[in-house]
């Protein structure tokens, strides 16, 4: 695990730790040395018999701003897309099926693969001030695990899916997406209460709720439209809409990228 991509602070009377995605400049994309870092993280939280919650937040003014869109080149073919978001889709199943509570602290912007990090959490607590949204739409490009159907009623998941439209944490709670929204100055407060609580409940019936509700989600089919999903946004990203904006992202700075992406939506937004 990287000491500088993730900060780990064991709490000092209580079973859980705190996990701290740092990589402040880059609003903490995720890119693959945080996401090897993130997973080590996970893996030695999960061995820790000392450990019983994970809190998860991130250092700056982002919970986290999604996948990284600098330094690569993500011109590619369906198969490629497929490869990428299938290891994409492994990691989040990793949190998502960890058998400690994770608990997300959504201290400023939450976007694309960011947001899907937060909702394969087990709970999240939002800055009111937050942003939460699926900006990537916007590029011709998809979430590679869907969650949103199975988190918030579908009505809200397509109006953030069909507009990219971002969100503060006081909407996000009152549409379900996060369990809480609180001041930025209490939310760390209020993220530790709630870690230290399922800190001190015994651990194997949170392990066993946590193993009996994830069934459920796999019964109503959750695995199924990940696998969909993957299929569909592999097909996007390597269709011509797909390349155009792949090739605009390699040829463009970040910063003008964006500019051409929002452009269209500035009067409306």
């Amino acid at each position: 695990m990287s000491e500088d991509l993730i900060l780990w602070e064991k709490d000092p009377e209580d079973a859980f730790v705190t996990l701290t995605m740092n990589r402040p400049d880059k609003m903490n994309a995720m890119n693959q040395a945080l996401g090897d870092a993130l997973e080590a993280a996970i893996l030695r939280a999960v061995k820790d018999p000392d450990i019983r919650a994970v809190l998860l937040t991130g250092a700056g003014r982002a919970f986290s701003a999604g996948f990284d869109l600098g330094g690569e080149d993500f011109e590619m073919d369906a198969d490629r897309w497929r490869d990428d978001i299938g290891e994409n889709m492994r990691r989040f199943r990793l949190i998502r099926e960890a058998p400690i509570p994770v608990i997300a602290a959504v201290n400023g912007f939450c976007l694309a693969g960011g947001l899907e990090l937060m909702m394969c959490c087990d709970m999240a607590i939002a800055a009111e001030e937050a942003k939460l949204g699926e900006p990537e739409v916007r590029h011709v490009s998809a979430p590679p695990t869907l969650m949103l159907p199975w988190t918030v009623p579908m009505i809200h998941a397509r109006h953030l899916m069909y507009t990219g439209d971002l969100i503060d944490g006081t909407e996000a709670a009152r549409i379900h997406l996060v369990n809480k929204a609180v001041p930025r100055s209490e939310l760390m407060d209020e993220a530790r209460k709630l870690a230290r609580k399922c800190a001190r409940m015994p651990g194997a019936s949170i392990k066993y709720a946590k193993a009996a509700l994830n069934h459920a989600q796999q019964t109503a089919g959750l695995e199924s439209s990940w696998t969909y999903n993957r299929e569909t946004t592999a097909i996007l990203h390597a269709s011509e809409e797909g390349k155009y904006w792949m090739r605009l992202l390699k040829e463009k700075s970040l910063k003008e990228f964006l500019d051409i992406r929002e452009a269209p939506f500035r009067d409306l937004d």
